[in-house]
């Protein structure tokens, strides 16, 4: 029992690593480049003429102008460089939670970008969804949450300007630090899907979790990629998905489904506890989301519904 049982996680593993190395290269090529170009647009101080210009719209989210920056180095880069704009402004609680709402709904916009439209869902769908939901979310939290102390729980600090040497190397070891992780947890995920997946775990989890997928208006089958989003982030859950998708686990209306809400709602972990760590309302953050990206599924599932019903119809009227 024990050498079939060696001998079933041995098969698990070998069939799992050469489709996992392919992504794995992959998602690290794209991640490494745009780090680099992202590097580069920080270092030569673009960021602050974009947030200059757009500055005056966050007036409308109940923001200071020079939240804009923090905005915009979360769009284009990633959660961490928004927290670090963040800790240089002077912002109270509310306003916090506000920028922080939008930040974690459309956070490393290219990068991501890239990796949902790898797993066969729109690009640009995925783009005009994440942005306008943080929009959205950032007028109606303006909206809806009560008026703030007014105390301050960032302070405004000076940012040193590096030599261009220093911030490659810092960027170096940075990117090396990040190349090793991605490719543990890409390595460990996709080998621990399979092994829960051949010793029947994934298919309990998906029953056990099945009314949460339902009332989110998703496939009970993608549960365990929700867990993986949710906690480790869109990235890691979508390399967990190509292996799926390559299997014929998921069909396209699955992913899309699933790449929908996790679009909005993902990385309820690490990148939720730093902002709340920051200063930001955690519960306000992690329901807003949830209730976005449940609203976006269901609209999703509508569009199928009337896809469909044109399609009978398109088909009976053929027929006859």
């Amino acid at each position: 029992m024990k050498s079939e049982t060696k001998q079933k996680i041995i098969s698990c593993i070998k069939e799992v690593l050469p489709t996992t190395t392919k992504t794995c290269i992959w998602i690290l090529k794209i991640t490494v480049s745009i780090s680099f170009a992202m590097m580069l647009l920080k270092y030569f101080n673009i960021l602050p003429y974009i947030s200059d210009a757009v500055g005056p719209v966050f007036s409308y989210f109940g923001l200071p102008g020079s939240a804009a920056l923090a905005y915009l180095s979360g769009y284009f880069i990633n959660v961490y460089s928004a927290i670090a704009v963040m800790s240089t402004l002077a912002l109270d609680a509310r306003e916090l939670t506000i920028l922080s709402t939008m930040v974690l709904c459309s956070h490393s916009m290219i990068l991501e970008t890239a990796v949902l439209k790898k797993t066969g869902v729109p690009g640009l769908r995925m783009i005009i969804i994440r942005t306008l939901s943080a929009i959205i979310l950032g007028w109606f939290l303006n909206l809806i949450l009560p008026a703030g102390s007014g105390e301050v729980v960032t302070e405004a600090v000076a940012q040193e300007q590096l030599t261009f040497w220093l911030t490659l190397r810092n960027w170096l070891w940075a990117t090396f630090k990040l190349v090793l992780l991605i490719t543990v947890i890409i390595y460990a995920l996709n080998i621990i899907q399979r092994l829960l997946s051949a010793f029947g775990i994934i298919a309990i989890i998906s029953r056990f979790l099945k009314p949460v997928m339902l009332f989110f208006g998703l496939p009970p089958k993608t549960a365990f990629l929700w867990i993986v989003a949710n906690i480790i982030g869109l990235a890691y859950g979508a390399a967990a998905m190509l292996d799926e998708i390559a299997r014929g686990k998921l069909e396209r209306r699955d992913v899309l489904l699933i790449n929908t809400h996790i679009s909005i709602a993902h990385s309820n972990l690490e990148d939720l506890m730093l902002l709340v760590a920051l200063g930001a309302i955690g519960w306000v953050m992690l329901l807003i989301r949830w209730a976005m990206a449940m609203v976006l599924v269901w609209e999703l599932k509508l569009e199928f519904y009337i896809k469909d019903a044109f399609a009978k119809r398109k088909n009976r009227n053929f027929a006859v």
